[in-house]
């Protein structure tokens, strides 16, 4: 594991993310980094293709919306 200096700003925008998404600071870092270096080697996939192929990855189930 490693430090990875990033701006404040962009860090307050990390925090305050990590709020809404339920994830620790360093959690939601990890995401996006994760999500945005998926996206440089895919760069023709949408950020749900994206996700959908991650969850398949781990034999997950993407949940279903609900109609009402």
């Amino acid at each position: 594991m490693g430090i990875v200096k990033i701006d404040d700003e962009l860090h307050e925008e990390v925090r305050r993310t990590s709020t809404v998404m339920c994830r620790s600071i360093n959690a939601q870092a990890e995401f996006w980094m994760k999500m945005g270096m998926l996206a440089e080697a895919n760069p023709t996939l949408s950020f749900h293709d994206i996700v959908k192929a991650q969850m398949a990855a781990a034999d997950a189930a993407l949940p279903q919306p609900m109609v009402a």
